[in-house]
Parts: C-alpha cells; structure tokens; sequence
C-alpha cells in the first residue's frame, strides 16, 4: 500500500509466514535490495542522503492514515516513555551530561502539548535501516514499526543519520517546526539510550546508539558546529 507513494524502493513483501514453535512471530519474504547499510559507512554523500530522506519521508507522511494501525514502541507518548528515559540518564551519568541529556528530554515533554497530526511513519530510521550505493541512499528497509503516529518519529533521523553540517538543511526540507524538532531530539535521545542500554558497547546498535546521543548533545552546546575548523589564536605580543 506505502511502496507505489514512495521515491526510494522499500522491501515490499512477497510472502507471509504465521507463527510456528520453531519461530513465534510472523515474518515476510521480500525482494532483495542491493546496497550496503549506511550505519558508519566512509564516504557517504551526507548532503544527498539528507535531501533524499527528506522527500522519502515527506512522501510517507502524506500518505492517506486512514485506518492504519496505530504506531507502536517509538511512537507511544513521550510521557509513557517517561521514566525509562529517566532511568537510562541516570544509569550514564559518567558518560554523558546528565544536566545536557535531561534538558534535551524535558524540552521534549513540554513539546508534547502543542498537537501533531497522525501520519503515516517508518518508526525506525537509523543507519542499520537505510541502503547506500556509492555513498548515496538507495532505499529504506525494516518496516517493522510502520504505523501511524506522531511525524517527529521519523524525523529523528536528523540526528541518528545526520549531522550538524546537514541537519538544518534536512529540517528547512521537512519545514518543520519548533514542538515537532523539540520531540523529534527527545525521541532521538531516547532511541540513543535505549540502544546502548540494551546492546554491547562494540555492536553495531550500540555504535548507532553512542553517535546519536553524541549528535543530540552538540545540538545543545554554544558554539560552531561539529566539523568546523578551529582558527589558532595568534601569538601573544
């Protein structure tokens, strides 16, 4: 139903199998899409993928949500997601700031009030998720957590994809504003701690995880962004 809207091939299933003993769940058979994942990829063509990204997602959410399920795990409520978030602050507090990390999530709650639309959302755009050839995005797998939901889900690519030389292009793309960017860092914070909480330290994941926390905190810091060249200070007279 989603794949005929969209600019960038999705694995689009062929089959479906039901729960067994042997696997409990349901699962699909798609089509093979070439690529490798983006996550920590060397070379990547950060300005295509932003813009790209962009008008995936801005294809996805005009998608008609009529009658679509709602959006689960990373779409409930900010506030059901609460004390976890709290819980996981606390746990790195010798990692990251934790002055710097609840800001970002408090920042993010006050955001709930202002009311956003129910569109249709991938509910896991991260690096693991996404397909480069060349350096260049070439597709979204892993519609697992498809549904419908707040748009701030998906836009927290800008941090576990993006970084500060490409987030405020991807985001002026988007035409989003202030509540939905406030929700869409606290949902990238959340993404980020929850994934190194839950992985190992050297695991894919838990790399994605790092780099998104690192990301959502240079947001929040005064000063140029990540990669601009420091100017020396001339010698002293």
């Amino acid at each position: 139903m989603l794949a005929p809207h969209l600019p960038l091939p999705a694995p689009v299933p062929l089959g479906r199998g039901a729960p067994s003993d042997g696997y409990p769940w349901c699962w699909t058979v798609t089509p093979w899409l070439p690529g490798d994942v983006s996550a920590l990829e060397p070379g990547l063509d950060e300005v295509q993928v932003a813009d790209e990204l962009a008008r995936f997602i801005t294809a996805l959410h005009a998608v008609d949500p009529a009658g679509g399920p709602a959006s689960e795990l990373r779409g409930v409520p900010l506030v059901r997601r609460d004390s976890e978030v709290r819980a996981a602050i606390a746990a790195d507090r010798g990692r990251w700031d934790p002055e710097a990390t609840s800001a970002v999530w408090e920042s993010a709650l006050a955001a709930c009030s202002s009311a956003a639309p129910s569109v249709w959302t991938h509910g896991d755009l991260h690096p693991a998720n996404l397909l480069i050839v060349d350096g260049r995005l070439t597709a979204v797998i892993d519609f697992g957590l498809a549904g419908v939901g707040d748009p701030a889900v998906d836009v927290l690519a800008a941090w576990t994809v993006l970084s500060a030389r490409t987030r405020d292009r991807f985001r002026s793309a988007l035409r989003v504003d202030e509540a939905t960017w406030a929700r869409a860092r606290g949902r990238a914070l959340d993404f980020g701690l929850m994934c190194v909480a839950n992985t190992r330290p050297d695991s894919l994941v838990g790399r994605i995880g790092r780099r998104t926390i690192d990301q959502v905190l240079a947001d929040q810091r005064p000063g140029p962004p990540a990669g601009t060249p420091t100017i020396p200070a001339p010698p002293a007279a």
